[in-house]
């Protein structure tokens, strides 16, 4: 696949950026934007980097380079014969979207079509395209004519051949490339750094030290400009848009941040508004003498950063040997947490780790599980192998339901499946909650359903609300509170037997959703907790009822008040899950075991004995056997009752029709 003719889409500092180098590199390229005045800005930037470039000696004549780039404002006129498009518009998942489907029309059929994306995950982008095998991540890092890295990401989609055409031209234009062989949030060099861009917010929202203190730490330490001098420099918008998108997608861990939100809200976005963190006068940081914090430690950063490298070895995104590339060359930086995690012992890091999680409260900063069982030297030394693609069984997948409805109904004999979802970690919001309970008065009368199977689409159940709903009173959200507690209680309500399938996260509204059914199982794994009082909330949608109903006062008080989460085992010892399975295994075993009761248990005496269990708990022992008798007595008259019998004694499965 010859790639020779090239559009870059977006001439802003990365657009202009890059399609310098591609020209520096000796291909024409085309660099198209919304307006002359925008492409003028672009020009005169071109132009002014290139004199520099003449004036150190790199480059003899900047004449040829600039007749290589040409200049458009109209997308189709730009991309038509070009065998390579790469998108850097702004970071807006809906921006990037539009792109993308005029791409998608104005294209060869054999383009490549890559993104420059920084955070967002290619799958997303690409919603809606056709040609989604075209699909691929180019991302260049800032300056782009300075910095040699190229992170070149594969989707589920990508085809072979565009993932490896890709990854050689970024060589071809004097670029170092890396291999991503998944698509997922940050890919490698700013998923490395998202923890620590969390461990900085909480170390200011803890008061555990001022930013002047901490950069002035940093200085010491050798390095040009301290965390918070760099996050004024980036911007703070990219920043809380960042944390944003990985509380969604990878944890809502990184919602706990409230300093950078603060800035945010205030437009004091660091140097591009003259104020972030410091005042800034002439380009430069008017950072206060202060003494550097003893507060913080260089082995705090890089121990997170540590760990999240081993996260994405684990999760075979990428190489041991790429992760050092790309943070040495992404960052700017003589060495990456490879080689810092090959000159420390493994229980040392692990001890740190769990330090900062004790300290902090969050769950990222808890030890991978290869650091945690003692095979982190193992880990980083072993030839990696890439994912072979098409070799995974349908156990294997967790499942996942390509549509946009924010509740997906499936249907399965006598099983009713509902999966959230809404981002990747299923967050529940008002569309969410009206979904379902459509969905649960849809199915209420259905009686060719005796089962519903509560999950979630992918690998998470629910990691609970979804916080950045706005609510333009206290009624309103005292409302939403409301709207949460009668859908699920409508839920535990419904006349058919429910089963909450708990993995991945089973946070919040999450775990209150999985307490409004009747069975619950779960990975070993799973993660469970209410973090509502760690965000000055409490639970409202019934958790603080009906945990304490379910595993006694004593330890629904604590995991309540605590926040603290546990995990799959724990869940099973305290009786919150009757079932484990695998991760796996953990589609396909709740789907079986729905099977199973949905042909064993007549749906009539389902129905009656989960309105007795019910009104157990509300209800005098009198009470309840009067209504026990009147339910028995309701049972005689049905076509199921004689149907059981009938079955049981000519040693047949029973096929119960709910009459």
């Amino acid at each position: 696949m010859e790639i020779s003719k090239v559009t870059v889409i977006g001439s802003g500092i990365m657009g202009h950026g890059i399609a310098e180098t591609i020209a520096l590199a000796g291909y024409d390229v085309n660099l198209e934007d919304i307006s002359d005045d925008v492409l003028a800005k672009a020009k005169a930037e071109i132009d002014a980097s290139l004199d520099r470039l003449v004036k150190s000696g790199k480059l003899s004549d900047k004449t040829k380079v600039l007749g290589r780039i040409h200049y458009f404002t109209s997308i189709p006129e730009s991309v038509k014969d070009a065998d390579l498009v790469i998108e850097a518009v702004p970071e807006i998942l809906d921006i990037k979207r539009q792109v993308f489907a005029q791409l998608d029309q104005s294209t060869k059929e054999d383009a490549i079509l890559a993104t420059n994306t920084s955070n967002i995950r290619l799958t997303e982008i690409a919603e809606g395209v056709k040609k989604k095998g075209k699909v691929v991540g180019m991302h260049f890092f800032n300056p782009p004519v300075v910095l040699k890295l190229v992170e070149v990401i594969r989707s589920d989609y990508t085809e072979d051949e565009v993932f490896e055409a890709v990854y050689d031209f970024s060589k071809k234009i004097g670029k170092i490339p890396i291999k991503v062989y998944k698509d997922t949030p940050g890919f490698v060099v700013n998923r490395i750094n998202a923890p620590e861009s969390l461990y900085f917010c909480l170390v200011l929202d803890k008061g555990i030290a001022k930013p002047e203190e901490v950069d002035r730490f940093a200085r010491s330490q050798g390095l040009p400009m301290g965390p918070y001098e760099l996050m004024d420099y980036v911007g703070i918008d990219t920043v809380y848009h960042s944390l944003e998108y990985y509380a969604k997608e990878l944890s809502p861990d990184y919602a706990k941040c409230q300093v950078y939100n603060k800035l945010y809200n205030e437009k004091k976005l660091g140097l591009k508004t003259g104020e972030g963190f410091y005042k800034w006068v002439n380009g430069k940081a008017q950072i206060p003498d202060a003494q550097p914090t003893k507060n913080v430690e260089l082995m705090d950063i890089f121990a997170l950063e540590i760990n999240e490298a081993v996260k994405i070895i684990e999760e075979k995104i990428v190489s041991p040997e790429d992760i050092e590339i790309g943070v040495k060359l992404g960052m700017n930086r003589p060495f990456g947490p490879i080689t810092v995690a090959k000159g420390l012992t493994n229980a040392e890091i692990k001890s740190k780790l769990e330090s900062l999680y004790n300290k902090f409260g969050v769950s990222v900063f808890q030890p991978a599980k290869s650091i945690s069982e003692g095979r982190l030297k193992s880990l980083i030394s072993e030839k990696f192998e890439p994912p072979v693609r098409g070799q995974q069984t349908e156990q294997e997948k967790p499942s996942i339901v390509e549509s946009s409805d924010p509740v997906i109904l499936e249907r399965n004999g006598k099983i009713a499946v509902l999966r959230l979802n809404n981002t990747k970690n299923n967050l529940i919001n008002s569309a969410v909650l009206d979904a379902l309970e459509q969905q649960i008065n849809d199915l209420w009368h259905d009686r060719e359903i005796n089962v519903v199977v509560i999950t979630g689409n992918g690998s998470v159940f629910s990691a609970g609300a979804q916080l950045d709903s706005f609510f333009s009173s206290t009624f309103d959200f005292l409302e939403f509170s409301r709207k949460g507690e009668r859908i699920f209680k409508l839920l535990s309500e419904m006349p058919k037997i429910t089963i909450a399938e708990m993995k991945g996260y089973v946070l919040g509204g999450g775990l209150e959703l999985s307490l409004a059914c009747d069975i619950r199982v779960a990975t070993e794994d799973v993660q469970i907790g209410f973090p509502e009082v760690t965000l000055g909330l409490i639970p409202g949608w019934g958790g603080s009822q009906k945990l304490s109903k379910l595993i006694g006062e004593s330890r629904a008080s604590y995991y309540v008040l605590t926040a603290e989460r546990f995990d799959g085992k724990r869940a099973y010892e305290i009786g919150l899950v009757s079932r484990l399975y695998k991760p796996q295994e953990i589609d396909a075993e709740t789907l079986k075991f729905a099977k199973d009761i949905s042909e064993r248990v007549a749906p009539i005496s389902a129905a009656l004995a989960k309105r007795l269990l019910l009104r157990s708990a509300n209800t005098s022992l009198d009470d309840g056997l009067e209504m026990e008798s009147m339910a028995m007595g309701t049972l005689y008259g049905t076509e199921d009752l004689k149907e059981g019998i009938s079955a049981f004694l000519s040693k047949r499965k029973p096929n119960y029709q709910g009459k």
